[in-house]
């Protein structure tokens, strides 16, 4: 039976409800339960973090590198946190290149290049220079209308009802 010819994808999870982190670990367990070799960067959570994806992917084997300054919205240092995105961008033009991915995650640098801390064209410009067979997800809000027309695969996750509107705090196993 001829091998199958894979096209390598950017897919894009954005919008305003919960479950574009948990789409990109779906498709991360699906590729490490067939033996491919994935890695998830994160552009968010910090390096002391210690929420239950990253409890499970250190149980896996599965790369997780946590290389944000957490909410950083409600940061008081924009400085330090742009300079933390710069080096976690560093990291993830390392890892796309090396060619030895089957699936890299960039979790959460829609924020990032929204606040103009990352220049998209660069970022476009890495996506297309990256080896043929290594797939990209892309998570968070407010996705950048360039990348969604350079991705192969666009899902909006909308909020229609959460919890939190009826008081009910974030959950461990649910929401972290």
């Amino acid at each position: 039976m001829p091998t199958r010819k894979r096209k390598s994808l950017v897919i894009v999870y954005t919008g305003n409800g919960k479950g574009k982190t948990t789409a990109a670990l779906g498709i991360v367990l699906r590729a490490w339960g067939r033996g491919q070799a994935v890695v998830f960067l994160s552009f968010m959570k910090t390096t002391t973090s210690n929420y239950g994806e990253e409890r499970a992917t250190r149980k896996l084997g599965i790369e997780m590198i946590a290389l944000g300054g957490g909410f950083t919205w409600l940061s008081k240092d924009l400085e330090r946190d742009k300079a933390l995105a710069q080096r976690c961008w560093e990291r993830c033009k390392e890892k796309l290149a090396s060619g030895q991915y089957d699936v890299v995650v960039l979790d959460e640098i829609t924020y990032p290049l929204s606040f103009g801390w990352l220049d998209i064209d660069e970022v476009l410009e890495v996506l297309r220079r990256r080896p043929k067979d290594t797939h990209v997800v892309i998570t968070g809000r407010d996705a950048p209308q360039a990348l969604i027309d350079f991705a192969d695969l666009v899902t909006e996750m909308r909020e229609v009802k959460h919890p939190f509107q009826q008081g009910i705090k974030a959950q461990p196993g649910i929401d972290f």
